[in-house]
């Protein structure tokens, strides 16, 4: 692949970043279309319904024969089906572009290589696997979903200087800053959904919403085995949609889904499954510890992301759980630190 390449899907992963958290259930996609070494148009995916980055970007183009001599690159497999919108595989063809390079072929069923298939039948040079794996990294959320049949996990807590997550007697204390609760709100308008267990949701009372980063809220899910929880509580206000997983039969309300699983079988597998037929793809799993440890034991998380504060000591409480798993990058939030790791 030429450098030149390289640069044009460095920029379409770089414009499908913008979707971040607006794209779901499609996956963020970049688009960019050259003629010679000149960029002529470029776009993205920005809303699921709405047009795909690929027509975004030819709808820029006033003078469409120019697309005759032109190169369309894009970040995942143009689509060969109807969905929503038309297939952009037929668009491409129908304006007659000569070459289309891609980042990464489609793992969704109804694309998965019949839109590159569809391209090269009608004549098209196709070249896939320019950045693939950054391209794949971009969606890993899709992928995942589509890949292993449930949401993208991600861990998520907050521990003091000394390694503690939460008092012994349940009492809420404030761990981190500012910057990381802000940061936390904007993680929330990026996933589809919270998840934390019955104690979190009794002794913090967490709203679990994104009051403040602009963006969209998440699906709120609650873990309460005998409903034991009080309706008062901010996750029952009804503000935005909210799961309730138990073993009781309770009829359901507005904002308010009571899902009945059973708590002496398998509770993870049994949400995933559950996330996965209401196409939710991907989830923070916010605690308490007790919630957290069942996803690690069970080795089914992606990513964790551990705010540590720099100066705030405890000397007693609930320990943080201690992952075996690869450090990804460590940031400064002021007087915190944020450690991201990959399993």
């Amino acid at each position: 692949m030429s450098e030149f390449d390289e640069q044009m899907m460095q920029r379409c992963i770089q414009l499908a970043k913008n979707g971040l958290g607006q794209t779901y259930p499609n996956p963020m996609v970049g688009c960019v279309i050259t003629l010679g070494d000149e960029i002529i148009a470029e776009s993205w995916h920005q809303k699921a319904g709405a047009p795909h980055a690929e027509v975004n970007a030819i709808q820029q183009l006033t003078d469409k024969n120019i697309l005759k001599q032109s190169t369309l690159y894009v970040s995942l497999e143009p689509c060969a089906h109807f969905g929503k919108t038309p297939p952009c595989s037929d668009l491409i063809i129908q304006h007659e572009i000569p070459k289309v390079v891609i980042g990464t072929s489609d793992p969704f069923a109804k694309v998965n290589g019949l839109g590159i298939e569809k391209m090269r039948k009608a004549g098209i040079e196709v070249k896939v696997g320019v950045l693939e794996k950054q391209a794949q990294a971009l969606n890993k959320r899709f992928f995942t979903f589509h890949q292993n049949k449930r949401p993208y996990i991600i861990l998520k807590w907050a521990e003091t200087t000394d390694g503690f997550i939460s008092t012994e007697s349940g009492e809420q204390k404030w761990i981190t800053n500012i910057y990381s609760k802000q940061i936390v709100h904007q993680w929330r308008t990026e996933e589809q959904a919270i998840l934390v267990g019955r104690k979190t949701a009794q002794f913090d009372n967490p709203q679990l919403n994104a009051r403040l980063w602009k963006g969209n809220q998440p699906l709120r899910i609650v873990l309460d085995r005998n409903l034991t929880l009080h309706e008062d509580l901010n996750l029952f206000d009804q503000s935005q949609p909210t799961i309730v997983f138990t073993e009781k039969i309770k009829e359901n309300s507005k904002n308010l889904n009571f899902v009945s699983i059973d708590f002496d079988a398998d509770v993870v597998q049994q949400i995933l499954n559950h996330l996965y037929e209401i196409e939710i793809q991907s989830i923070i799993i916010e605690g308490g510890k007790q919630t957290l440890m069942h996803f690690i034991d069970r080795e089914l998380w992606d990513e964790a992301r551990v705010l540590k504060a720099k100066n705030n000591f405890w000397n007693n409480g609930i320990k943080a759980p201690i992952l075996d798993a690869k450090l990804k990058s460590r940031k400064n939030l002021d007087t915190d630190t944020l450690e991201i790791y990959q399993r």
